[in-house]
């Protein structure tokens, strides 16, 4: 009788004891926390970030990286011997990058060459190598390629992302927002506001409001030079803009397959300038630098809020810290950049000081 054994018993064991290292991970990782962002009760509308940026690795990409592994993993994907390689604009890379030093496995990142110094210290900090290409839209094929010549594995968040998360539950980032949110005086929030880059977290959490039957409603803001956006306005899923994003973490040249837009109710477009204005009125209001894409959430949450008061609507908006700002002091905090990118913050600071002092956006 013919036999092929393409998995060894010494890999098996491998694979078990790995998975097993990346549980435990989680396991010793407690729940991020859910933050009120300071606006005037009589307001009626309550506004709360998820800090992200407390995980081990610094930001919600954590979430993402570990259930990649785990994905790759039982998938029988990653073995004892496989170097893993990604496309990623940062932080997916930094915690990759982490989970793949923690099982011994070698680990390259493919990137524009414009990713912040910060963010490439720190994948080489968690013992990644960064390999850096100028057009941001050929990391993908630059990734798959170089995966295939090491005879690795491309992780491919872009297209796993939104598959490799369970939606349903199992300590996902929906389920433990509404745990988090059960004791506040609007419990079910009227809206969840977050950024796209692989589409996963909007997918999740649209899936998972609409398996548990709760009315909150899923707003994606989207960064210039995005493809999501016009896509997703024109109802042309093949749009694609051929540009990078200034802002790290979210955008995409193209629509992305984990991008699922059926579970989205409201996109947002964001100028650049705009984002960075409400990154840093939120670090000061808050204490703390955040990241730009938290930026982003923000303007599309206080444009929600607005829509809400103007309506006589109360409820509540909840939104994510997807990382702290010390990623970017020499971008984003750096008014010397902000300026040779051709950025002017004072119209969107303009909009958000009469926000925070009226509730009104428009003039």
């Amino acid at each position: 009788m013919d036999q092929l054994d393409r998995c060894s018993d010494a890999d098996r064991a491998w694979v078990t004891e790995a998975v097993a290292a990346v549980e435990a991970d989680a396991n010793r990782s407690a729940d991020t926390h859910l933050l009120s962002f300071p606006l005037p009760r009589d307001w009626g509308v309550d506004l709360y970030l998820k800090d992200e940026s407390v995980h081990p690795t610094g930001s919600l990409k954590h979430r993402l990286a570990r259930s990649l592994f785990l994905y790759g993993l039982c998938n029988g994907w990653i073995g004892p011997r496989t170097t893993v390689v990604e496309a990623s604009s940062g932080s997916t890379a930094v915690s990759e990058a982490y989970f793949a030093r923690m099982l011994d496995l070698p680990f390259i990142a493919v990137m524009p060459a414009s990713t912040s110094a910060e963010k490439i210290a720190l994948i080489e900090f968690q013992g990644g190598k960064c390999h850096l290409v100028d057009d941001p839209a050929t990391a993908v094929d630059t990734a798959r390629q170089l995966a295939a010549d090491l005879g690795g594995h491309f992780m491919d968040q872009f297209t796993y992302a939104e598959r490799a998360t369970d939606w349903r539950g199992n300590n996902n980032i929906a389920e433990s927002i509404f745990l988090q949110m059960g004791r506040e005086r609007h419990p079910v929030p009227a809206w969840v506001v977050v950024g796209a880059g692989t589409g996963g977290t909007s997918a999740t959490i649209g899936r998972y409001v609409r398996y548990q039957r709760h009315a909150t409603k899923i707003c994606v803001v989207d960064p210039e030079n995005s493809a999501f956006y016009p896509a997703y306005a024109a109802g042309d899923w093949t749009l694609a803009t051929g540009l990078g994003s200034r802002i790290e973490g979210i955008g995409r040249p193209l629509v992305e397959a984990s991008f699922q837009p059926q579970v989205v109710d409201r996109m947002i477009a964001v100028p650049d300038a705009a984002s960075l204005a409400a990154m840093r009125a939120a670090s000061a209001v808050l204490g703390r630098r955040v990241g730009g894409s938290t930026g982003t959430n923000l303007w599309g949450a206080f444009a929600l809020i607005a829509d809400m008061r103007a309506a006589g609507v109360g409820g509540s908006v909840v939104t994510l810290l997807c990382d702290g700002g010390e990623r970017y002091v020499d971008t984003y905090y750096s008014d010397a950049w902000v300026t040779a990118a051709g950025l002017d913050l004072a119209p969107h600071l303009a909009v958000l000081d009469r926000f925070m002092t009226t509730g009104r956006w428009g003039g």
